[in-house]
């Protein structure tokens, strides 16, 4: 017996799916930094290069997936990606050095490109007048799970040991995540005409090809905002802990800035989403990256947990920002017919440099300068400005322009 979706179920489902790679990619790394650097006896630079693999393989298939998403269907995609991230949890527990976790740190990268593409197009296309608004809702489960999970991590990392906390998490993981696969599915195609009704609605949106898509300044001006701002915002997965630690913060004190980060990394995902269906996706993005940079530059100068906590909530509204309305912004410049492999295409600027350019240079930078936040902090700032202008700059390319490609 075949079951009748509704959009509210499939959203629903989608958002549960995609809750446990962003808790894994956006808390866990955070909270296990300091145990993984005393453990394997390496520096912050090493424990800083984690994001870059999870990043680059992310990267990678991200841009696959948005090719297979018509052929294989997102429903398997899920179970594929659902699969991945349960076991590699369970695996992570009995690794004995940090070039596993890089291993981990990868797998769980394609893990998330599994689960997060394919929710994200489903989501839209079920509702293709509110774009912004459920694709910002996908995103919020994504970045909010974190701030979740992070004290959860941190507490059953002391009360429980390491393996004994993984191999709980993967299983909880396989249980829930799994049967919430199976329904992330697209609308069935009208009896009508036999199209999907999000691509009819999309009637009036240029539809680009991603070899035209390459051929715009926009699709550029987007790829470099995905470098620089979302460098700015992965490095405060693992900074937010360790700035809290040199400032002589016990180790749940600093998790409260990483918290405070993931608290508006995911919930800003919605209020920004459904803010650019309103005002437009250029201007939400372009305010929050400002406000970010703002907030960076004023990081070593400003004293105090509250103080801290508040400028992270700001740096994560930002970051909450960046993946609810690029989303629809994509589709607004290129549309939806090659909506997975376009977005593919932009997330390589976040997969292949914000790793590089964010995380290991920060860590690295904080090694050979003996911990010098101030100029961390005001390069973060910097790459989140010249976000602010990238976007801004960002515009469906006209008609003629198309013409000629």
């Amino acid at each position: 017996m075949q079951i009748r979706l509704s959009g509210p179920v499939v959203l629903a489902v989608s958002c549960v799916a995609i809750f446990w790679p962003g808790a894994f990619i956006f808390g866990f790394p955070g909270v296990m930094s300091q145990h993984w650097q005393s453990t394997f006896q390496v520096g912050r630079a090493e424990v800083g290069q984690i994001l870059f693999y999870v990043l680059a393989a992310v990267g990678i298939f991200m841009f696959l997936i948005g090719r297979w998403l018509e052929k294989i269907g997102p429903s398997w995609l899920t179970v594929i990606g659902i699969t991945i991230c349960g076991t590699s949890t369970i695996a992570v527990g009995y690794v004995t050095g940090i070039k596993a976790v890089y291993l981990w740190a990868s797998i769980m990268g394609v893990s998330s490109a599994f689960i997060y593409l394919p929710a994200l197009t489903v989501a839209q296309r079920w509702y293709p007048r509110r774009r912004g608004l459920v694709s910002g809702a996908v995103n919020l489960f994504f970045g909010l799970s974190a701030a979740i999970m992070a004290p959860i991590f941190n507490h059953m990392l002391q009360h429980q040991g390491y393996t004994s906390m993984t191999l709980t998490l993967g299983v909880l993981v396989l249980s829930i995540g799994l049967p919430a696969a199976a329904f992330v599915r697209f609308p069935q195609k009208t009896a009508m005409d036999g199209t999907d009704p999000a691509l009819k609605s999309s009637i009036g949106q240029p539809s680009v090809s991603a070899r035209q898509s390459l051929r715009t300044q926009s699709f550029w001006f987007l790829w470099f905002t995905w470098a620089f701002a979302g460098a700015a915002g992965i490095s405060m997965v693992t900074l937010s802990t360790t700035f809290g630690i040199s400032k002589g913060l016990p180790m749940d004190h600093a998790v409260f800035i990483l918290t405070a980060f993931n608290l508006t990394n995911g919930s800003s995902r919605l209020v920004s989403g459904f803010l650019s269906d309103i005002i437009g996706r250029d201007k939400t993005m372009s305010l929050a990256f400002l406000l970010a940079g703002g907030a960076y530059f004023l990081f070593p100068y400003l004293e105090g947990l509250i103080a801290w906590a508040i400028l992270a909530t700001i740096v994560g509204f930002a970051f909450g920002t960046l993946f609810a309305v690029s989303a629809p912004l994509i589709g607004d410049c290129f549309g939806m017919d090659h909506f997975g492999v376009i977005f593919g295409l932009v997330f390589t600027a976040y997969g292949f440099v914000s790793g590089i350019i964010g995380p290991w240079l920060c860590g690295h930078l904080l090694d050979i300068t003996g911990g010098n936040f101030t100029l961390v902090f005001s390069y973060l700032g910097s790459l989140t400005l010249v976000s602010a202008i990238l976007v801004k700059l960002t515009a469906p390319p006209s008609e003629c322009t198309l013409n000629r490609m």
